[in-house]
């Protein structure tokens, strides 16, 4: 199991990680997967798809935020002892590192596809035929829809799109001296044909063999320029920042701010130049010239933009021994053969583990809601759905029944801006009440309320989940659900509707942590109170499942916290700007981080108190834009029986030898080594149906 040569080189002497420098360290967790020759091939590739795509994001967000300080000059350091201008040093150095070892790995990736019979070749290696037919695609399919765009006097510098391939085209006119200046222009590679091409295969062969777009372009660019020889073409992409700047106060209309933020998008400032290795020094001049990027270009040496890896992986039929074994979720055994849901979520609560348990169950609940005629209202939070979403045709079926149907539809969620303000038009247009939240604060919160009459009055049945009520990402990611009648959570969350969409005095929150308002000194509450039980030698624990840990505030109580004596154990996919480790510091903290098959994405908080326990489903990563800047929600879980469950779940997590890493004191990762018996606890996680009967016995 081949391990990455990341930098080793120690961060600053501080106390804290830096945010940035430890989100890198997250993708090179990423990348560790693509070249481990234990993960199936094709899951290689998609892990190399995934580390471009994550690494496109970084840019066009994070370091484009670190450009503005920069460029505004900004000079204070941060929390974690760097500067705009050393981190900005910091991260393109690592970052150049991640991109070659990114690169060397798709080649050995490459190669093995090839051993397979999955060959990217090139135009000049296709035999006759299959040249004949290239051709023929060439100019029905790709030609018409190409657009050379000159650069020169009277023509200025094209728009050139965010993260589009384009090809730079170097030309001389027949006839002209070979020294004088050459003509100059670019050629975007059309973004709505397949990247990868198929070519038919040889005779005799089962081989499939594929050619990429830019590839057939770059072969036919003469007939783009005729009277022109071209001297070089090479590809190059821009990246640019991605972050919208939302004005929400002046705003009349929040969907049309961002409609029109989303077109500004596109001529958003330039951050990252990639080039094809080779490039001609006038085309780069020409490209460093006019975007500015001087500080931030990097050559790539193979095709630019993996990420059309994930489509081919996905796409590719006959190669199930390069995939993972595809598992069926199983429909949650307490509702299986349920016909009334509600009337079992009567008797009892329900727990779902995505995507090991089905998402179904969560359509199932909202479907039978929208249909039943004892159900008054319906209210719900939606923050990513997939594109082709039952729980969005539910909703507008429910309201045009005549119920009463409020969505709160958070436009903000970044890149997923369009489709949600299609959902809200639609939801509209069928007679939902539709929110877009709070000035200010995007609505991140994942809750379900469904209202209905019964024979003993009125009663509310809540489902909270740390996931997104997304039925695409609910099979790859990791995400933990709760089904309730409890009467105390009922009751907070028609309380939290109420303060999104209208206006409300703050609620005495029961069960509900509510951000930005009481959820951060509520958890301060209960760690200091750990502390406590620690310092009078009761017993003290702390286990928190997150995506991300970078709240200073968070930081500080946690050490705090160990130095009374609290045993804190911490599992952090992503980024985590605490030290562990450290003497005198936070010697009673450890974290892991899991980077394996399906994301984690589950944020579970446990609480020993002294025997006890607590236990929390949270929708909120311990970072200071969810505890101060979004409406977020930490529900309790009440049921003794379902804390058995998701303590099973942590203790999978901290017990796994196999995927885990552990966060070494100078902010490294390394694997998890021990002599008990191997554990993978996202295959064990499989097993749900088993321990899962078990905690009812």
């Amino acid at each position: 199991m081949r391990e990455i040569a990341a930098p080793r080189e120690r961060e600053a002497s501080s106390n804290y990680i830096n945010r940035d420098l430890s989100w890198l360290e997250f993708n090179w967790r990423v990348l560790q997967e693509a070249q481990d020759a234990e993960t199936p091939l094709l899951e290689r590739a998609k892990f190399l798809a995934i580390v471009a795509s994550n690494l496109d994001e970084f840019m066009s967000v994070r370091v484009a935020g670190i450009k503005d300080q920069i460029k505004a000059g900004y000079i204070k350091k941060d929390f974690t002892g760097y500067t705009p201008a050393g981190l900005f040093k910091r991260i393109m150095k690592r970052s150049a590192k991640m991109v070659s070892e990114q690169y060397k790995s798709y080649r050995d990736v490459s190669r093995q596809l090839a051993k397979e019979g999955i060959i990217f070749t090139d135009y000049e290696d296709l035999n006759i035929s299959q040249r004949k037919a290239m051709d023929i695609y060439f100019h029905d399919i790709v030609f018409p829809v190409l657009t050379p765009m000159a650069v020169d006097q009277s023509r200025p510098f094209p728009l050139v799109h965010t993260q589009a391939v384009y090809l730079a085209v170097v030309l001389m006119k027949e006839g002209d001296d070979p020294e004088e200046e050459p003509y100059f222009a670019i050629v975007q590679v059309p973004s709505n044909l397949a990247r990868c091409i198929e070519v038919p295969a040889r005779s005799n062969s089962k081989k499939h063999e594929f050619v990429l777009l830019e590839d057939l372009i770059e072969h036919h660019i003469k007939t783009l320029f005729s009277g022109y020889t071209p001297i070089s073409v090479h590809g190059f992409r821009l990246t640019r920042n991605a972050d919208l700047t939302l004005n929400e106060e002046g705003a009349e209309d929040l969907l049309e701010e961002i409609e029109k933020e989303l077109r500004r998008r596109r001529w958003g400032a330039p951050v990252r130049l990639e080039v094809q290795k080779g490039i001609h020094a006038y085309a780069l001049t020409q490209l460093m010239d006019e975007f500015e990027v001087t500080d931030n270009s990097i050559e790539i040496d193979g095709p630019l933009d993996l990420s059309f890896l994930m489509k081919l992986a996905f796409s590719l039929k006959g190669y199930d021994n390069l995939k993972y074994k595809p598992i069926e979720p199983v429909y949650p055994s307490e509702l299986l053969e349920v016909e009334d849901i509600f009337g079992k979520l009567k008797q009892q609560d329900v727990l779902l583990y995505h995507p090991y348990e089905s998402f179904d169950a969560v359509t199932d609940f909202v479907v039978q809601a929208a249909y039943d005629a004892d159900v008054l209202a319906i209210k719900m939070t939606l923050y990513r759905v997939s594109g082709n979403s039952p729980l969005i045709q539910a909703l507008a079926r429910a309201a045009e029944s005549g119920k009463q149907v409020t969505v709160v539809v958070e436009l903000k969620a970044r890149f997923d801006e369009e489709r949600n303000i299609a959902w809200a038009r639609k939801l509209e247009q069928s007679g939902c009440h539709v929110v877009y939240g709070l000035v200010g604060l995007k609505t991140h919160a994942k809750i379900t309320l469904v209202v209905r009459q019964e024979p003993d009055g009125l009663r509310r049945y809540v489902h909270v989940g740390t996931g997104n009520y997304n039925d695409s990402t609910a099979k790859l990611y990791t995400d933990i659900g709760l089904f309730t009648s409890d009467p105390i959570i009922g009751e907070d969350a028609s309380a939290l509707f109420n303060e999104v969409t209208g206006y409300s005095a703050p609620h005495n929150w029961k069960a509900f942590g509510v951000a930005p308002t009481v959820m951060k000194d509520r958890l301060f509450e209960k760690i200091r109170r750990e502390a406590q039980h620690a310092v009078e030698g009761r017993p003290a624990r702390i286990i928190a499942k997150l995506n991300s840990l970078s709240n200073q505030e968070m930081i500080d109580e946690l050490y705090e916290a160990s130095k009374a004596g609290v045993k804190i154990e911490l599992i952090v996919r992503g980024v985590c700007c605490l030290r562990p480790g450290v003497e005198g510091l936070s010697e009673n903290i450890s974290v892991i981080s899991i980077v394996d098959r399906f994301l984690e994405h589950s944020r579970i908080i446990y609480f020993e108190n002294g025997g006890e326990n607590e236990m929390y489903l949270s929708s909120a990563d311990w970072m200071t834009r969810n505890l101060t800047k979004r409406i977020e929600l930490t529900c309790p879980v009440f049921d003794q029986d379902l804390r058995k469950i998701l303590m099973r779940i942590l203790e999978l997590s901290l017990g796994d030898n196999v995927k885990a890493r552990m966060l070494q004191p100078n902010g490294m990762y390394a694997r998890v080594i021990n002599e008990a018996p191997p554990l993978r606890s996202q295959f064990e996680a499989m097993k749900i149906k088993v321990w899962k009967k078990k905690s009812h016995t």
